[in-house]
């Protein structure tokens, strides 16, 4: 579930994006859903290091 804040939204897709990618983790509907709300975000840099 995002958060209630739309400020906040960029943050927390930032966020879980980058735990699916250092987890090698899929993406279901819903998820991709709010990753295609968040398109708009600008500024919003995704890092992350593989888990080992």
């Amino acid at each position: 579930m995002a958060p209630p804040a739309a400020d906040a939204l960029c943050r927390y897709t930032s966020e879980r994006t980058a735990t699916r990618l250092r987890w090698n983790l899929t993406v279901d509907e819903n998820e991709q859903h709010l990753l295609l709300l968040a398109a708009d975000c600008t500024g919003a840099t995704v890092t992350w290091k593989p888990a080992p």
